[in-house]
């Protein structure tokens, strides 16, 4: 199989860490372009040429900024090429979703979203295909630190960094709701609610708790309900350092997400 051309926007930690390792695999990957919002890195260009010309030679764009990259850029990137979209909250935008989902099939492209530290998503995938999937709960704790919050959440946060031991339920409701308050901090819920289709993102259940004793970890605890009392709950504890917003682990699984997507068919594929 011929290597994969591939183009990064976002140049941040985990956009370092995937370029660093997809060069460590040169057989594989090439790393052409690299866009980011502030430049002054060899290498990096400003998203002013983020365009056509410079996506011609490209086969997938990695997508690891922020969700307004892809309402602004994700169509024009799928008439060129697929799309690896690291920060699928825009999706909670359904008109974008069902725009970009139908450019995906037009153009034969593969719109990849990658299940981050959503553990399971593949077994709720397949019980929403098959329409056994009756509810998907997601519950994420974090330092107060590691958030990025728009209001009102931004300033309970605060409230909750004065707190030495307490725990602090930030949001409990919909994933559709809770998207664009915490655009960069709840993409594993975006992935739930991609998931679990037969759902989306009205359905899902979000719950997002700011715990001043989360020193070590980002937690991810799911619960999937089907027919009969089926259940499933399950508990991710990723090492993390207060303030960091993707937790160690999670680097891996976007890189694993890469390598698998060169063998996904077109349209929206979790990965």
């Amino acid at each position: 199989m011929a290597k994969l051309r591939v183009g990064f926007i976002g140049y941040g930690h985990l956009g370092k860490f995937l370029v660093e390792k997809l060069r460590e695999l040169p057989d594989e990957f090439e790393v052409m372009r690299i866009w980011n919002r502030s430049v002054g890195e060899p290498g990096v260009q400003g998203l002013e040429t983020l365009n056509a010309e410079n996506l011609n030679d490209i086969d997938l764009v990695v997508e690891v900024a922020h969700p307004k990259i892809i309402a602004d850029y994700g169509e024009m990137i799928l008439e060129h090429c697929d799309l690896f979209a690291g920060s699928p909250t825009c999706f909670a935008n359904q008109e974008l979703l069902e725009k970009l989902r139908n450019l995906s099939l037009m153009h034969a492209r593969r719109l990849l979203v990658p299940s981050g530290a959503l553990w399971g998503a593949n077994d709720i995938q397949k019980m929403a295909d098959i329409g056994s999937l009756k509810g998907l709960t997601v519950t994420m704790i974090k330092h107060p630190t590691s958030f990025k919050l728009g209001s009102p959440l931004f300033e309970i946060n605060e409230q909750a960094k004065l707190k030495e031991i307490e725990e602090t339920v930030l949001y409990e409701g919909s994933v559709r709701g809770l998207c664009p308050l915490a655009p960069n901090n709840v993409n594993t819920m975006a992935g739930g609610a991609l998931a679990a289709h037969n759902l989306g993102f009205d359905k899902v259940k979000a719950k997002l708790i700011s715990d001043p004793k989360m020193t070590d970890w980002h937690v991810v605890e799911v619960r999937v309900e089907g027919d009969d009392g089926f259940e499933v709950i399950t508990r991710r504890n990723n090492p993390a350092k207060p303030g960091a917003v993707t937790g160690q682990l999670t680097y891996y699984s976007f890189l694993s997400s890469i390598k698998e997507s060169k063998y996904k068919p077109s349209g929206i594929q979790l990965c």
